[in-house]
């Protein structure tokens, strides 16, 4: 089974660590918070939290015929998506081993361009959730003056690809995108929609469908059930034109301003990290609820071969 060595972190210090010895059966990928104290075995994961593969059995399930059921959340899974869509080679996704350790961050390629992170929807972030989205105005942005591209997701189970179009299409990756390219055409074609005319863009786009699913069937896990919820929601951050961190979730009314970063601040900068995804572990530390089921990638520069 899972397993993990445990401490009781302290509210400033929080250390995010993997340890393996052996697997549960299509279990998630779990993230342990700890403090910065024990010693833990850093490895890959050996199943991967799910989301996001076309399949018409589920679609029967819906009004909308539009769903996908899960798949994982994968760097190798998300690059080959990415380079299908038009991202150019020279970006590739990267797993997070910690956002607090120096020394697991500098493992990663910098700059980094955005986070794609998931974390359990539990009561404590769905009542934050419900109180923040409530609070913030609707959105009716579109064209070029954008800071960022926001997509809403109307796909059902589809939070992955949305996150991951976020992540590609906002930032320093749009300047990565291939001339000529599905995802050069999608920027194109979505930048002077409305919001809810873009989302229809992307709910009605067969390319995307089939895209998505060539990518998803080279997953290492199984999909758990047909019609079964993961649990889980996807979030990317990104540094927007405007120098801001920027929070895209398809769910939200729109994208979230999270503040200002400094010219040679990227998103895995102490300062991005926490306004962005620490917060997150923080509000479950709190709660007590003992749910550590986050995840995080990286996009940035590819590793030679």
């Amino acid at each position: 089974m899972l397993a993990f060595s445990r401490t009781s972190p302290s509210s400033h210090e929080l250390h995010i660590c993997f340890k393996t010895a052996g697997f549960i059966r299509r279990t998630n990928r779990r993230v342990l918070i700890a403090s910065t104290t024990p010693r833990c075995l850093l490895r890959r994961p050996s199943f991967r939290l799910v989301n996001s593969i076309p399949s018409p059995r589920l679609c029967e399930q819906h009004a909308d015929p539009r769903c996908l059921i899960f798949t994982e959340n994968n760097p190798r899974v998300m690059t080959k998506l990415a380079h299908r869509l038009g991202l150019s080679p020279a970006l590739s996704f990267h797993d997070a081993y910690s956002l607090t350790d120096p020394d697991l961050v500098a493992f990663l390629p910098r700059p980094a361009s955005a986070l794609l992170f998931t974390y359990p929807v539990t009561t404590t972030a769905e009542a934050h959730y419900g109180k923040t989205n409530e609070a913030e105005a609707d959105y009716d942005g579109s064209g070029p003056g954008e800071p960022v591209m926001f997509y809403h997701q109307t796909i059902h189970h589809a939070c992955g690809l949305i996150g991951l179009l976020h992540c590609t299409t906002n930032g320093t990756a749009a300047d990565f995108i291939q001339e000529g390219s599905d995802l050069e055409k999608l920027v194109k074609d979505t930048t002077p929609l409305k919001p809810a005319e873009r989302a229809q863009f992307l709910h009605d786009s067969e390319m995307l469908e089939i895209a998505h699913a060539a990518a998803a069937q080279s997953g290492d896990s199984t999909a758990p059930p047909l019609g079964e919820d993961p649990g889980h929601a996807f979030i990317a951050f990104v540094k927007g034109k405007d120098g801001h961190l920027w929070e895209l979730e398809g769910r939200r009314k729109g994208p979230v301003d999270r503040g200002m970063l400094e010219k040679d601040e990227d998103v895995l900068s102490d300062k991005a990290l926490g306004l962005g995804p620490l917060p997150f572990l923080k509000r479950e530390e709190a709660a007590g609820s003992g749910d550590v089921r986050f995840s995080c990638t990286v996009l940035a520069p590819s590793f030679d071969d």
